[in-house]
């Protein structure tokens, strides 16, 4: 069974979606017969700078400084309830074009989860940027891939097509935010949903394929 999961690296909710698939796939007895397979999704992908994120969603949703502390430390407060100690406090926002190709890259190297895993830790417990081609090679190095390697995968062109690929068919499924599972390309779970959610799609869907 796959299980398809389409998140952005500077989404909160994502990394909170990604522990709460863990914890349901952790009790599932088949869980060995289960693959996850990362999708790539930009919540901005027109994006050309880099900014504050404060400044950023102040300026989205036309709300004060104090507002988007408020939002911030719900978040905090959810994460932390996955066993995350989420620190927003200096987080930046920009482009994760790169970030998503060096994912689909290191899909071919068997370290696809690991890196996504270091990406979410790194950028949302403490504050590590994600934008540039130096910030990426770091994240990789820091998990055991060359950074040469990641450095060659970034200054190319390669996987620039699937990542296009995977935003094109999130629309076609109807997706319209992250984090965003397809379970089998037939069970859809959208959102960070609490844990029990998570547990009866993934029973549902199994029941079907056996």
């Amino acid at each position: 069974m796959i299980i398809d999961v389409w998140s952005d690296l500077v989404c909160p909710w994502c990394f909170i979606g990604k522990k709460r698939l863990e914890k349901a796939l952790e009790g599932f007895e088949h869980k060995d017969q289960i693959t996850i397979r990362h999708r790539a999704f930009q919540l901005q992908p027109d994006a050309a700078e880099t900014l504050p994120t404060k400044e950023l969603l102040a300026n989205k949703y036309r709300v004060s400084e104090a507002e988007v502390n408020a939002m911030q430390a719900n978040v905090c407060a959810i994460a932390d309830g996955e066993g995350l100690c989420y620190n927003l406090e200096d987080t930046l926002s920009g482009n994760t074009f790169d970030a998503h190709r060096l994912l689909l890259w290191a899909e071919k190297i068997g370290k696809q989860d690991e890196l996504l895993t270091a990406m979410h830790s790194g950028y949302f417990e403490h504050s590590k940027a994600l934008f540039s081609h130096a910030d990426l090679c770091a994240i990789a190095q820091s998990i055991g891939i060359s950074a040469v390697d990641a450095m060659n995968v970034l200054e190319s062109t390669q996987f620039t097509e699937e990542v296009l690929a995977d935003r094109n068919l999130a629309n076609q499924l109807g997706a319209t935010g992250v984090p965003f599972f397809v379970v089998d390309m037939k069970y859809g779970i959208s959102g960070a949903q609490p844990l029990e959610h998570f547990v009866e799609t993934i029973k549902a869907a199994w029941s079907e394929k056996s």
